[in-house]
């Protein structure tokens, strides 16, 4: 297995020989705290916003012939499973994009008008202002400047790198799956769309309601998890979100799921440690990768049989 860095950014880890056109993505694992965030919050807080330890889960996977692009930085400094537009203009000390942001940097960020959504009004969006085991990570706006900055520090090179290995791998297999990996808090809260305190499923997968992944795949996912013992549902209270939408396309070729695990799962949630499930979790996923990538080879060869008889 082979691990490049990319400016403190990405982690990217490949596999040493081929790749399958299978692709794994974990935006919202990252656990290094850049110097301008400037959060008041410290960062043992912080890490109440992270995804913990789901990219360690699938550390076996480079070895099944499966690539992992995973975020370095935490999803509260800027998060990649949100639209690049999705700012709270009260987050601002100045209307978007602000007077110091020169004609090339704006070309490059590509950020013509704000829509924050939802999120954002949750204080999620792009930009996290505050969130249920911490509270409010700024005393203060930021400039317009700030934010551009983590577009094209954080933000762009991540989708851009997840977008290259699967324009590629399409391009080489005529067809790529991909899954963008998550962890979820066991309960509901305020800043979710199911009831506060309420008991989720162990694992949650996401299609976009259909619209973002063959469905062959979806139901092997899910029938292969249900037979594992765990408690499944589709598209509640999760459906996908920014990275699914801005990437897959099966029209295309590209298949892409979400899954977000329950965290009581493999660790504590008031820790923030590992319990005793993390091995089990993660013989679990791996016996899970191995009947992905026996469902991918059989696709490669159905599909290489139909061109030979055309």
């Amino acid at each position: 297995m082979k691990e490049d860095i990319d400016h403190r950014v990405l982690r990217q880890i490949i596999p040493e020989g081929t790749w399958l056109p299978l692709v794994f993505d974990v935006p919202h694992c990252g656990r290094e705290h850049p110097s301008d965030f400037g959060s008041v919050l410290p960062e043992a807080t912080l890490r109440y916003g992270e995804d913990a330890y789901i990219d360690e889960l699938l550390a076996d996977a480079p070895k099944l012939e499966i690539p992992i692009l995973a975020a370095r930085f935490p999803r509260t400094y800027i998060d990649p499973n949100r639209a690049p537009e999705d700012i709270n203009p009260e987050l601002l000390s100045e209307a978007w994009p602000g007077t110091g942001i020169g004609l090339e940097q704006w070309a490059e960020v590509g950020v013509h008008s704000l829509q924050p959504s939802i999120k954002s009004v949750r204080g999620i969006g792009l930009i996290w202002q505050e969130f249920a085991p911490g509270g409010k990570l700024y005393d203060r706006q930021l400039a317009p400047e700030e934010v551009i900055r983590r577009l094209q520090k954080c933000y762009h090179p991540y989708h851009q790198t997840l977008a290259s290995w699967l324009r590629s791998l399409r391009a080489t297999f005529n067809s790529v799956w991909h899954v963008n990996w998550h962890s979820m808090k066991s309960r509901g809260n305020k800043h979710t769309p199911d009831k506060p305190g309420n008991l989720r499923p162990h694992i949650v997968i996401g299609d976009l309601y259909g619209t973002a992944c063959e469905p062959e795949f979806t139901e092997l996912v899910q029938e292969t998890l249900k037979g594992l013992g765990y408690d499944t549902s589709l598209n509640d209270p999760y459906a996908g979100a920014w990275v699914l939408k801005h990437h897959s396309s099966p029209e295309q070729g590209i298949h892409s799921l979400q899954i977000e695990i329950r965290r009581d799962l493999y660790m504590d949630e008031n820790t923030l440690e590992c319990h005793e499930g993390f091995n089990r979790l993660q013989n679990d996923l791996n016996d899970l990768m191995k009947a992905m990538r026996k469902y991918v080879n059989h696709q490669l060869k159905r599909k290489t049989k139909k061109t030979e008889k055309s």
